[in-house]
């Protein structure tokens, strides 16, 4: 059985960018361009993993973790250009397992992506 990933991002080249590196480590990619249609998403995969932009049209990466984490207890990874200690607390105060600056380096993604999943999150 093939797991989930679900990249919400909505910058085109860097959702194809993550998506790329999540297909390389054996997820079904499931993408969203929104926090809305990213939580809805999420609320019909199950993912094992999902990746989250901060600065999005309508709702924010902060208040769409909030909401997958209403439901869910996939694992977490903010993607972000949101540089300041302060917003890093912020999203792992949100429900975030992860957080990681843009520009990011493709293996490093893989590398926490690996360690995250391998650590089961309590139900």
């Amino acid at each position: 059985m093939t797991q989930s990933a679900v990249v919400i991002e909505d910058e085109a080249d860097i959702r194809s960018l993550i998506s790329l590196v999540l297909e390389s480590a054996g997820y079904a990619v499931h993408t969203a361009d929104n926090g809305l249609d990213g939580v809805e998403l999420v609320r019909r995969v199950s993912p094992e993993v999902v990746t989250l932009d901060i600065s999005m049209p309508g709702i924010d990466g902060y208040e769409t973790a909030r909401r997958i984490r209403r439901f869910s207890a996939t694992h977490i990874i903010m993607i972000t250009a949101f540089v300041q200690e302060s917003d890093a607390q912020e999203g792992l105060d949100a429900g975030a397992d992860e957080y990681l600056r843009k520009p990011f380096r493709p293996r490093e993604l893989r590398a926490r992506i690996e360690a995250l999943t391998t650590t089961r999150r309590p139900e």
